[in-house]
């Protein structure tokens, strides 16, 4: 039970590690190592108790400590191949080895790992969450497909077994299923709320997913809507939590979700002016929050033509990078403010005019973006940056050079709407009816249950009307 307790402050895949806690539920076991260790039971349960003993050890640096985990559970695996939470704890370090950053190799091996328990026990809920999160990316996605239709039916009462399928869905463009997950989630932790007579903020993880999939199938009402409920809920909730340290932890969560949120928003339904450019945001303390709130602020401005609003958050967001460092507990943070600033700056100077100025920035941040490993969901930055070279470079009539960043755009989100609707452009632009026509017709496709108003809605029916299939 110690153990177990232990394990629930170590989040792997996020690089998240609480060690006063860890070390806390330890001491209940016994004051030093040897002491818990005499406690154990059998050579398992004191293999179980030494490899955790290693995360909150306090000795070297936790890039250190979770390869010295790795190791350990690689060890304890080996010498327990019939134990399958041996095996798929293994596999789990090894996700998580890597501190947040996808190591592909790895990845992969923790979802053959994964699949190979799975195959054991199809119904165990470990095999098909690790194994989706060893291929939650473009490349392999469509190998763990099996694993991302079988994880809602093995844990229907869980929220975050209903979301994690969609870590598959989204990899492949699959909006119908990425948003079926995301309200099923949704669902299950409001019913949870009720029961346990707590506010139901209708904000974080699962619903910043949902918007995103509303917002692909042209549905902008339903995703403003969920923004508007997460900006109530949570001005109304957070008073409501009694528990101070829960409390805190709520609305720092509230303070990055609404941000996060608000921008995809902004960002998806083009509206440069609406409800969600003037939404009011909370304080928050978050780097990447803030970096949102000036990015969105500065982007909608530049595309209203209000050049000096656009220009003074660029100025604040610079302010903000001045001070900025590298930072093992989000190792790609730097790079992704860095890429946003420098999508802001561009569409900044394309707007005066400065079109060489402006694709020599978006280009340099899409290729620094190609630099990164794959981060899984939603796109970070909001505005993925060769999606914002391909429209820059259709402006400047260089419609081959467009189709080119929106083709890379779409193998890092495949199926996104907007470089979709970008490529279908490009090739109509060059004359290739046959591809535009593919492309606007899975934009149909896409968009079977979208709004009437949805931009380049119009444009899809009318171009395949003009071009009918030879």
């Amino acid at each position: 039970a110690v153990w177990g307790e232990a394990m629930t402050y170590n989040h792997p895949l996020w690089n998240q590690l609480d060690e006063k806690a860890g070390r806390e539920v330890l001491q209940k076991l016994g004051a030093t190592p040897a002491e818990r260790a005499a406690k154990a039971m059998d050579p398992r349960e004191r293999a179980y108790l030494a490899a955790v003993e290693i995360l909150y050890s306090g000795e070297g640096s936790k890039v250190e400590r979770d390869a010295r985990y790795a190791e350990a559970m690689q060890k304890l695996a080996a010498r327990y191949p019939d134990d399958n939470q041996a095996q798929l704890f293994h596999a789990l370090a090894l996700e998580g080895r890597s501190e947040g950053v996808r190591n592909v190799p790895d990845y992969l091996r923790a979802a053959e790992i994964a699949r190979r328990i799975f195959a054991r026990n199809p119904r165990n809920p470990g095999a098909a969450h690790y194994w989706i999160h060893g291929m939650d990316d473009p490349e392999h996605a469509e190998g763990a497909i099996e694993a991302a239709r079988a994880l809602s039916k093995i844990a229907p009462d869980a929220g975050h077994a209903q979301h994690m399928t969609s870590h598959i869905f989204i990899a492949l463009g699959l909006w119908d299923d990425l948003v079926k997950a995301n309200e099923e989630a949704a669902r299950v932790v409001y019913a949870h709320a009720r029961a346990s007579a707590k506010p139901e903020i209708r904000c974080f993880h699962y619903n910043e997913w949902l918007e995103y999939g509303y917002f692909q199938q042209g549905r902008h009402g339903d995703a403003l809507s969920l923004l508007l409920d997460c900006k109530r809920s949570g001005d109304a909730g957070l008073p409501k939590i009694k528990d101070a340290k829960e409390a805190k932890k709520t609305a720092a969560r509230f303070a990055w979700s609404l941000p996060m949120m608000r921008a995809t928003a902004v960002i998806e339904s083009h509206d440069w002016n609406g409800a969600a450019v003037n939404l009011a945001m909370p304080e928050s303390a978050d780097a990447q929050a803030q970096a949102l709130d000036r990015f969105v602020a500065g982007y909608a401005a530049a595309q209203r033509g209000e050049l000096a609003g656009a220009e003074q958050s660029l100025e604040a967001f610079d302010d903000q990078l001045a001070t900025t460092t590298r930072s093992d507990d989000d190792p790609q943070l730097f790079d992704y403010l860095h890429i946003m600033r420098d999508d802001l700056a561009g569409l900044v100077a394309a707007k005066r005019g400065d079109m060489a100025k402006a694709l020599e920035l978006v280009r340099d941040a899409a290729t620094r973006m190609d630099g990164l490993a794959f981060d899984f969901g939603p796109p970070v930055p909001v505005k993925p940056p060769h999606e914002l070279l391909g429209e820059l470079l259709l402006a400047d009539d260089k419609p081959a050079a467009a189709a080119d960043a929106f083709s890379r755009s779409l193998k890092l989100a495949p199926l996104r709407a907007q470089s979709l609707l970008g490529l279908a452009r490009a090739q109509a632009a060059m004359d290739q009816s046959r591809d535009a026509r593919a492309s606007y017709a899975k934009l149909l496709e896409i968009w079977h249950a979208a709004e009437p108003d949805q931009f380049g809605l119009d444009e899809a029916r009318n171009y395949l009307a003009a071009h009918p299939q030879e």
